[in-house]
């Protein structure tokens, strides 16, 4: 699954936990980087973190991808 959670977030999938106020994505200016950064928020304080990080804490979190409104602010 690993994988393709990362191409999900090279896709620009955003991914989360609203109930437990968790969110991943990777921003816009990331993606196509050879070595992207994605942005991990919970409880309001984010953290940057690897491609390899974000797709296992995916899996750790149970993280589901979102389907958000555009320009929606997390």
């Amino acid at each position: 699954m690993n994988s393709i959670n990362k191409e999900k977030l090279s896709a620009g999938t955003i991914f989360g936990d609203p109930d437990n106020d968790e969110y991943l994505y990777m921003p816009g200016a990331e993606i196509g980087s050879p070595f992207p950064v994605c942005i991990f928020q919970q409880h309001g304080l984010s953290e940057d973190i690897s491609l390899e990080e974000a797709a296992e804490l995916i899996d750790r979190l149970h993280l589901k991808a979102l389907d958000l409104p555009p320009f929606s602010k997390i």
